[in-house]
């Protein structure tokens, strides 16, 4: 005889229905175990997604230099000087820093005014950029392209909007591409629109309010000269950007008559330092995630195996009486442990299936114009693992009580009758 041939089963079946208040109150402890593993397994997956989402299309190796007010006195200069990078200090960075694989300026001016027709969109920020800069934030174009070599050569009077602009300027929606708006009196013609919220990380302004254009032509509109607001550059795969910013700030600082540890006067924000923090602080969520699941699943077969036990004692006469009309001990061992991991199992099913529903409802809630900000789901090999897993603790659930049962003879089973 098999340990689960139709027999077996139909009797593993039959005990688990004489047995129902039982079998209800055993299999609540491994559904609610489960339930809550794949729940804040799935839950942790989507809070996960959705701080990320504050910082998608930004390099993940990336690094930004600010200028600020020197707070030490250095070479005859006093504290409190402000200074401006320039387009020299880009030179400097390519051709002494090897490592660095993109190396790009920009500048940005405030509160811009940004009309077409009649409608005006206040509080708009204009950031002369060059195409390469797309390399540091990578634009999501809803409508057209972003900037490319030739409008910086040419100094084309081109733009690209962003989503809070493109909202203001054309409620009507549509392709923008083509047509004109006055940006502080100035007329330029939109190529692209950028659909990125830049809730994460503000460069200067929030990508939905940023009305982009080539870098060349906003030095000649607004007389920059040669003067840079900040410096992006991105390392070549393989390069720890914490490895290398110091040597950047070296470089910057001694070609501006800067302390080199005056770390006020020189901001550098390093992007690649934030993802990191992030992957750390959710590998430890997950550790207590599986922590707690896990330690909530085991309460819960225990109390299997604690049920499996007083059954195995209320049912000594009827296991003694099958040992006693031939029943082997391995028939006896594989009916326990078969049915220890049956209740397992659907228990524990039961509970993937209810915490599979209950995120899908939680993705629901948080769809908003049929896009979906973050999958609240258990990844498919997740759930393989847990059924897995919950397979090999209704084993383990089981092996006590089968030991029991087979220690129990026939003789002293009628003796108790």
């Amino acid at each position: 005889m098999k340990w689960l041939d139709t027999d077996t089963f139909r009797e593993i079946l039959d005990s688990i229905l004489r047995n129902r208040s039982r079998s209800l109150l055993t299999g609540f402890g491994v559904f609610w175990g489960i339930f809550m593993l794949m729940l804040l397994i799935g839950g942790g997956q989507g809070l996960k997604q959705i701080l990320m989402n504050e910082f998608d299309g930004f390099a993940q190796n990336t690094c930004i230099v600010f200028a600020g007010n020197t707070s030490k006195p250095y070479k005859g200069f006093r504290k409190g000087r402000s200074w401006n990078m320039n387009y020299a200090d880009v030179d400097r960075l390519k051709h002494l820093v090897p490592e660095l694989e993109t190396v790009t300026p920009s500048v940005s001016l405030w509160g811009k005014s940004v009309a077409r027709g009649e409608t005006v969109s206040s509080s708009a920020v204009i950031k002369g950029n060059r195409a390469d800069y797309a390399r540091i934030e990578t634009p999501k174009l809803m409508y057209g392209r972003y900037l490319n070599e030739a409008d910086i050569a040419q100094e084309r009077k081109i733009c690209v909007i962003g989503k809070k602009v493109y909202n203001e300027l054309f409620p009507e929606g549509g392709d923008p591409c083509g047509q004109r708006i006055k940006v502080d009196g100035a007329y330029y013609s939109v190529v692209g629109v950028d659909w990125n919220d830049g809730n994460g990380i503000n460069i200067n302004g929030s990508a939905s309010e940023t009305v982009t254009i080539p870098i060349s032509l906003a030095r000649r509109a607004y007389n920059m000269g040669n003067t840079v607001h900040m410096i992006c550059f991105t390392a070549k795969e393989g390069i720890v950007m914490n490895d290398i910013s110091p040597r950047v700030r070296e470089i910057i600082a001694r070609a501006h008559y800067i302390h080199p540890e005056d770390e006020q006067a020189m901001f550098l924000l390093n992007t690649q330092l934030i993802f990191g923090i992030i992957d750390n602080l959710f590998n430890g969520v997950n550790f207590l995630i599986w922590l707690i699941g896990l330690g909530t699943l085991l309460a819960g077969v225990i109390g299997v195996s604690n049920i499996m036990m007083v059954s195995v004692k209320e049912r000594t006469t009827e296991i003694g009486i099958r040992r006693a009309i031939g029943a082997t001990p391995r028939q006896i061992l594989g009916q326990i442990i078969a049915e220890s991991t049956v209740l397992t199992l659907v228990a524990g099913m039961g509970g993937i299936v209810f915490s599979v529903l209950i995120l899908y409802g939680v993705e629901l809630g948080m769809t908003t114009d049929g896009i979906l900000k973050a999958p609240f789901q258990v990844p498919f090999w997740t759930a393989v693992l847990a059924a897995s897993l919950l397979t090999v603790l209704g084993v383990v659930a089981g092996l006590m009580p089968a030991s029991r049962a087979m220690q129990i003879k026939p003789v002293d089973a009628m003796r108790d009758e």
